[in-house]
């Protein structure tokens, strides 16, 4: 026997796919991920892990004082920070893309599950499976009646259930199929899409709003309008707002109150402030209010809000000859649970008191040093032991020179130049505590009194034109969220098939019951199902 051997065949090549189709592969590919839950979910915890350095570092949009003091205390590490923009996390570009990627995923995410909800609300219940008893939960039972009445008996007892009936195999044979939960899937579809929402909005209100914050000192000081960013001591505008066509509105703020507990804790802040808005401006007009944390003055689209507290100390210098000169400046507090504040106050000499202007800047009087609201002395060490102004004291540092008032150059409100103090520019002629009403004389017989201090607060000037819409997709997300985890898919069969002759009007009901998500607690309202709708009595 010759047994001939064919020639093996070539292995089949694939066939190579064009650039271009590689590139439409790889997009489709792409879009497949980036629109799945999973990637979503992802995304959506990257963005949450994202904000932490926004809440722990300090971001120049809020105090950029802070920010500078972090990076000059760490050089190295605080350059490397910059250049990643954690001082700047909610505008940075990492933020950014996570922020749109996720949008992308979630709006990519819903569409095609909306269409399928959709489609599928158009869609009857399934036919009844041909084997019942292959469902996790089966019963059969043998009814008197015609299959038409147990049938129509069952529909009427499944009220706010999606029914179909249907003629079965047999002749007489009714089936009917039902179906509940679809309000769940919808809940699921509501959250997300609410959840887009609650992005679009707060975008929103990242480009079209602004936000500043001024300092103002209580007991009918001088206040501010809004009618430029240059009132406010820190302005963040959108990034299409140019700061411009902001609510024109004027704020004084009365007085100040804050209530504390016992060990030094603040409970409230309170304040009575004088306001003009709208009209009020033309004809002079004030309005009285009262603001307190978290219950703003809400003026046309802005919110004022009662943001902090401090206090300004208040010195009075009297020259050699004679003439006055009486400042207020807020002081920065150093410790919150005590208030001890600390800063700087300059003051410039009356002018025709000196023959040239070099020579009067050379006479300028900068204080600096700490105030106490609740003074207590340790030898010559002045510290606070209780935030109300109960005992005020300061403990100052006076010195004479150029204090730059008059270079342009911007100078910390809260500490004096050193380098100016390093050069011998400023020099030292007084170190003094002083309690209110007591003066020091200085060499040349200048005098400082320290009068007290007033309050200020930090009132912040806000807008956000997508708030309200923040709050209603949060709300809805909320009630979409409830709806999703309440609401349980289910799946009811029924086959009604008439036994023996039509005088005997007996049938075989056959039931079974799928539960499509939720497996918990099926069995025990399967059975109670099957009591509604098999009893006679319906009870």
């Amino acid at each position: 026997m010759t047994v001939t051997m064919l020639p093996e065949a070539p292995p089949v090549q694939p066939p190579r796919q064009s650039p271009l189709g590689r590139a439409r592969a790889l997009v489709r590919n792409a879009w497949r991920g980036l629109t799945s839950m999973r990637t979503a979910l992802v995304l959506l915890f990257l963005l949450a892990l994202a904000a932490i350095p926004g809440a722990l570092l300090p971001q120049r949009s809020l105090n950029e004082q802070k920010v500078a003091t972090y990076i000059a205390d760490r050089p190295v590490l605080g350059e490397w920070m910059d250049r990643f923009e954690l001082f700047d996390v909610f505008s940075s570009f990492w933020f950014t893309a996570v922020y749109v990627l996720l949008f992308i995923s979630l709006v990519g995410c819903i569409l095609p599950r909306t269409v399928d909800h959709y489609r599928a609300l158009r869609t009857p219940p399934v036919r009844v499976p041909r084997n019942l008893a292959r469902l996790p939960h089966h019963h059969r039972v043998v009814l008197d009646g015609s299959a038409d009445e147990i049938a129509e008996r069952a529909r009427t007892r499944l009220r706010g259930w999606r029914i179909e009936t249907r003629p079965g195999e047999r002749d007489g044979e009714v089936t009917l199929s039902a179906e509940k939960g679809y309000t769940r899937e919808l809940g699921n579809l509501v959250f997300h899409l609410a959840l887009v929402g609650l992005l679009v909005a707060i975008a929103v209100g990242k480009l079209f709003g602004y936000e500043g914050n001024v300092i103002v000192v209580a007991n009918n000081g001088p206040g501010f309008c809004t009618t430029s960013p240059a009132v406010f001591d820190s302005f963040r505008a959108g990034n299409v707002n140019d700061g411009t066509g902001m609510t024109p509105m004027c704020v004084k703020v009365k007085n100040f109150r804050a209530d504390y507990l016992d060990n030094g804790q603040a409970e409230m802040f309170t304040s009575d402030i004088s306001y003009q808005e709208g009209a009020d401006l033309a004809a002079g007009t004030w309005r009285d209010t009262t603001i307190r944390v978290n219950h703003p003055l809400r003026v046309g689209g802005d919110r004022v809000y009662l943001q902090g507290h401090g206090y300004a100390p208040t010195f009075t210098v009297t020259f050699p000859n004679g003439e006055k000169r009486t400042e207020t400046v807020q002081w920065q507090p150093d410790d919150m649970q005590t208030f001890l504040s600390s800063g700087v106050l300059r003051i410039d000499p009356p002018g025709g008191m000196f023959a040239t202007e070099a020579e009067r800047r050379q006479n300028q009087i900068a204080i600096e040093g700490l105030f106490a609201p609740t003074a207590s002395f340790h030898g010559s060490l002045l510290t606070s032991v209780y935030p109300e102004m109960t005992d005020p004291a300061v403990a100052v540092d006076i010195y004479r020179g150029d204090t730059g008032l008059d270079t342009g150059r911007p100078q910390s409100i809260f500490a004096l130049d050193q380098e100016m103090v390093a050069q011998g520019r400023l020099t030292k002629e007084a170190r003094v505590n002083l309690r209110p009403g007591e003066t020091t004389k200085l060499p040349g017989g200048t005098e400082v009194r320290f009068d007290g201090a007033e309050e200020f607060v930090n009132l912040q000037v806000s807008h956000d034109p997508a708030q309200q819409w923040v709050l209603v997709s949060a709300l809805v997300m909320m009630g979409g969220l409830l709806v999703s985890l309440l609401v349980s898919r289910r799946r009811v069969w029924l086959r009604v098939t008439p036994e023996g002759t039509v005088e005997q009007r007996r049938v075989v009901v056959e039931m079974g019951g799928l539960a499509r998500t939720d497996q918990a607690g099926w069995g025990g309202e399967f059975d109670r199902l099957r009591h509604r709708l098999l009893d006679a009595s319906g009870d």
